[in-house]
């Protein structure tokens, strides 16, 4: 037995013949007639009885035509359910930002869930790189915000580029706008733990051009080390957007290093388990128009990835 036979059978029943059911099943006529005798030899009884007014049901064509009418239904909103799902997906996605990017993208990106994504709920852990980093290779969230040098981007997502900058205390040198990054041996430092990515992107470039760094402090918590630039007792090495907030208040100020300049990529990474998952797929999409938004409004001091749409 064949859905579409239900369909018909179910069809000539409401439209009262054969003659105005293939009008509005926009089928011909004799496959109708076909496929209701096909029906009644399955079940060895007669369904419908023809006469020169239309048809009418039978006993069994009653019993027939009540679950024909639930099956269908069932169909229908299994297919509805499956196709919503898509269009407008729903559940739970978990994401780790680190501390610094969440900064900026934190809030926009919970806003723009609400107002695009209403049926999906977003669960957003905020660390250190370091933890959120071994998190997400134990599978432990559907999406993550990494940092990552040009050399590591790999296969992800590139969202952002961020240039490292020193962060200084207001009021105390250096006053111009950029630094020599010989010249940063000259400032105590309070800087994340070495096994986070943001100190590993750092030391890599002094390593290689032989400068010495004068680490006072190694702490691992970012808000940490802002307020210890903002008290005065060191000065940070950090992107623009970790102390987007500080600065903007005039509580630290931001020189640009150079010669050479820092620089590393924020990207999305998605978990291979959930790549399928309509709603980590919403998410996932969304993230990139809500980054390019910020750098375009200049809201995140950082540039668009070349191969950006």
């Amino acid at each position: 037995m064949e859905i579409r036979q239900l369909r018909y059978f179910v069809g000539v029943v409401d439209a009262g013949s054969f003659t105005k059911a293939a009008s509005l099943l926009h089928v011909a006529q004799s496959a109708l007639s076909l496929h209701v005798r096909q029906l009644e030899e399955r079940f060895g009884t007669q369904l419908l009885v023809r006469d020169r007014t239309g048809v009418t049901v039978t006993a069994s064509g009653a019993k027939l035509l009540e679950r024909a009418r639930t099956i269908l239904e069932e169909i229908h909103l299994t297919e509805a359910e499956l196709t919503n799902t898509v269009i407008s997906p729903a559940g739970e996605v978990t994401i780790a930002i680190p501390s610094g990017a969440a900064r900026v993208l934190s809030g926009p990106l919970l806003e723009s869930v609400m107002n695009e994504l209403p049926r999906i709920s977003l669960k957003m852990i905020e660390g250190m790189t370091g933890p959120l980093e071994e998190w997400m290779a134990a599978g432990r969230f559907n999406l993550a915000v990494l940092y990552r040098t040009a050399e590591t981007v790999g296969h992800t997502m590139v969202l952002a580029r961020e240039e490292f900058c020193l962060v200084v205390p207001a009021g105390k040198p250096p006053f111009e706008d950029s630094i020599p990054l010989t010249d940063l041996h000259a400032f105590p430092l309070a800087v994340p733990m070495r096994s986070n990515n943001t100190r590993r992107s750092v030391a890599d470039v002094v390593a290689q051009h032989g400068c010495v760094l004068d680490v006072r402090f190694e702490v691992d918590s970012l808000s940490t080390i802002v307020n210890m630039v903002i008290d005065g007792k060191a000065y940070s090495i950090l992107t623009p957007s970790a102390v987007h907030k500080e600065a903007s208040e005039g509580l630290v100020r931001t020189v640009r290093i150079v010669d050479p300049v820092i620089t590393r990529s924020v990207v999305l990474a998605v978990n291979p388990t959930d790549e399928r998952s309509p709603a980590v797929s919403a998410v996932r999409k969304l993230i990139p128009k809500v980054a390019r938004t910020l750098i375009e409004s200049r809201c995140w001091s950082a540039t668009l990835p070349d191969n950006n749409p």
